[in-house]
């Protein structure tokens, strides 16, 4: 049996600017609207704070991942803290569900039981929201291609923005018509927004938690592309995971015909699975009636 290693060097995309940016405006704001709510028993408002909140909180954790991530691989944990990016992004989304539970409770209780606001204050508190989350957004969206916790940031961030909007619209109507049950109607439309946004980062942060075939990733595609390499004859025992939110790995039997192909081939398959976002790659190659380990990672 003959044994090959190559190691192959990503750089996770980490950006510690936008991070620490967008908690301290968030913060700020969070401050802001809470005091704002309470002054006014504003529902819009202390559930938008509620969410922004969450959002802050996501942000810290989102950047303590990227932090973990970076530190070295050890005898006990042979990965590092890569997988905490994952864990962390699935945190962030069950949070947000948690609040929206909150706000929904909320949201029933002023409607039953409307309550007077000050509609012109609600108006300028959100519509300060609104630019903060702008900005946060435009922050991270170099990086929302590249890693899921950015991804979640930045939809976050954007659909803050637009809930924002709606608050703005709600205290513009209340200052206008007095009709206060307009408050927790909003407050209910901004559950559903969290919801939907959040839906499809707790479904692909369950599905790495679990090890699953990252989204994006066509495992039929890969095989298909594999097998039409010339000197390959099947593969098999495939299975592909994701060591963190920015890294995938992958490990595969290879039946080849001569093993004095084993070389070659097993660049062509490197360079093929780089193109499609695989990273770590371990290679067992076969023929008949004998194997070859390779691995690459």
């Amino acid at each position: 049996m003959e044994h090959y290693h190559e190691h192959h060097q990503f750089e996770a995309y980490s950006p510690k600017r936008a991070f620490i940016i967008g908690i301290a405006l968030n913060s700020a704001f969070v401050i802001v609207e809470f005091a704002a709510g309470f002054w006014q028993h504003s529902l819009g408002l202390l559930s938008d704070a509620g969410h922004n909140l969450g959002d802050v909180a996501s942000l810290i954790l989102a950047m303590l991942a990227f932090r973990l991530a970076e530190v070295h691989p050890t005898s006990s944990y042979t990965y590092g803290f890569k997988k905490s990016t994952v864990l962390v992004s699935l945190l962030n989304a069950v949070i947000l569900l948690v609040a929206v539970g909150i706000i929904i409770a909320e949201s029933i209780s002023k409607f039953i039981t409307p309550q007077a606001v000050e509609g012109s204050t609600i108006a300028w508190v959100a519509g300060i929201g609104v630019i903060i989350n702008a900005i946060t957004a435009w922050l991270f969206m170099s990086g929302k291609d590249k890693d899921l916790n950015i991804k979640g940031a930045y939809l976050h961030m954007a659909a803050d923005a637009l809930v924002s909007i709606g608050v703005v619209v709600s205290g513009i109507i209340i200052a206008q018509t007095q009709w206060y049950i307009v408050d927790p109607i909003i407050g209910f439309i901004i559950a559903l927004i969290i919801i939907y946004s959040t839906w499809g980062l707790l479904r692909n942060s369950l599905r790495l938690s679990l090890d699953g075939v990252p989204e994006g990733i066509n495992i039929n595609k890969i095989i298909q592309s594999i097998s039409a390499i010339n000197g390959i004859e099947n593969i098999h025992h495939l299975h592909i995971w994701a060591i963190s939110t920015t890294e995938t790995a992958l490990t595969a039997h290879v039946l080849i015909k001569d093993a004095q192909q084993m070389s070659p081939i097993k660049h062509q398959i490197k360079d093929k699975l780089m193109e499609m976002g695989i990273q770590h790659v371990t290679l067992e190659f076969e023929t008949e009636g004998t194997c070859y380990g390779e691995c690459c990672s």
